[in-house]
């Protein structure tokens, strides 16, 4: 980046918003649009995000706030400090953040103190269950924010519920269609992950459990273990666990053992990542970024929590909701195993980050020089 003033700052911290926010990188450099990167690092593993970084070709962060593993107050908190900073000193036109995470809340508080208009990408989910601090993070982050990209009409219906003025509020799809439509093939050239994990594709199911109420709940954590194992066995198909550093440290913990039709990995890469979520006959999850990219591959999803937030994928019939009791994750699970249809996208057609800047462009003037605002 050169000294110049962004126009646009991203905000970010985890995997899932490094993906997700892509998209929007790539077009801000189409546009030749001023950018800056702000990494929180809430995620402090390499092998979860500054590899990715890398892998999608992404420009490094200009700032990384290495936060790093905390309670939630004292994360966020330090994130607003950092973020803060940064953004005083910077004054970009708009800072954008993506999703539901701890660096989302931190970045729209920080803005919202500013004069500066904060985009919220993604906005308008909810879960409607209080008790995960995603759900928290989500709704404040909503109601600090500007510029709502709401994914769905869904999404806008339940902001407008929350009396969000209407006219602050943009349907644009997902970003998360962009990203797979241009990773897929991506994934495809690159990507050896079958081979290396010795893998058929449509012969593996793929399990991903990481959110705390189900990984730091030692009871909830062996039901899910045990269904999934039961389904395994059931329809005699492997199952691969990219393991999560959380739920290691959590299965140490409570001293659980994972069954043997359970083999777990490491932490993919998005490109394999992407490879497996495309060539597992089920996918077994509890993430919500993962419920969207098998609907959009059309692969079959089983959400191993009580609710979604991304309820599109089960009026489609691509998604069931289990939760973790054995029994229903065998009965669910075989359901959509049995699947052989295809269901519509209810997420866009991957312009979304096409439509944002736009947006944000018509409303901001982004490529309008303009007078640095001083504090």
């Amino acid at each position: 980046m050169d000294d110049s003033q962004p126009e646009v700052t991203f905000v970010l911290g985890t995997r899932p918003e490094i993906i997700k926010l892509s998209p929007l990188i790539r077009e801000c450099e189409r546009r030749n649009l001023s950018f800056s990167i702000i990494h929180t690092g809430q995620h402090y593993s390499d092998s979860l995000d500054e590899v990715f970084f890398s892998r999608l070709d992404l420009p490094d962060p200009d700032h990384n706030l290495q936060v790093g593993s905390k309670s939630q107050g004292q994360q966020t908190g330090e994130m607003i400090i950092g973020i803060e900073r940064i953004l005083t000193e910077e004054r970009p036109d708009v800072v954008l953040v993506q999703g539901d995470t701890n660096s989302v809340l931190a970045g729209g508080i920080a803005t919202s103190k500013l004069d500066i208009a904060l985009g919220h990408v993604e906005a308008g989910l909810r879960s409607f269950d209080r008790q995960m601090p995603e759900e928290i993070n989500r709704v404040v982050t909503d109601h600090v924010a500007d510029y709502l990209f709401a994914p769905t009409e869904n999404s806008r219906e339940y902001l407008q519920t929350e009396n969000v003025p209407n006219n602050q509020i943009y349907v644009t799809g997902n970003t998360i269609v962009d990203a797979v439509a241009e990773h897929t093939e991506l994934a495809d050239e690159k990507s050896t992950v079958l081979s290396d994990l010795e893998l058929t594709a449509g012969e593996f199911v793929l399990l991903t459990a990481h959110r705390a109420e189900n990984v730091d709940d030692e009871a909830r954590f062996a039901d899910l273990l045990e269904g999934v194992t039961r389904f395994a066995k059931q329809h005699n198909l492997p199952v691969v666990y990219p393991i999560h550093p959380r739920a290691e440290n959590r299965l140490e913990a409570f001293g659980l053992s994972v069954p043997n039709w359970i083999r777990c990995v490491e932490p993919q890469g998005f490109l394999d990542f992407l490879k497996l979520e495309q060539s597992a006959r089920l996918i077994l999850t509890d993430s919500g970024g993962v419920q969207e990219e098998a609907c959009i591959l059309g692969t079959p999803c089983v959400t191993l929590r009580e609710n979604t937030e991304r309820p599109e994928t089960i009026d489609v019939e691509a998604n069931r909701l289990a939760g973790t009791d054995p029994d229903s994750i065998v009965s669910h699970a075989s359901a959509m195993y049995r699947r052989n249809d295809i269901w519509k996208n209810p997420f866009g057609d991957g312009d979304a980050a096409v439509q944002i800047l736009e947006t944000l462009d018509s409303e901001l003037d982004l490529e309008t020089p303009r007078e640095v605002n001083q504090l």
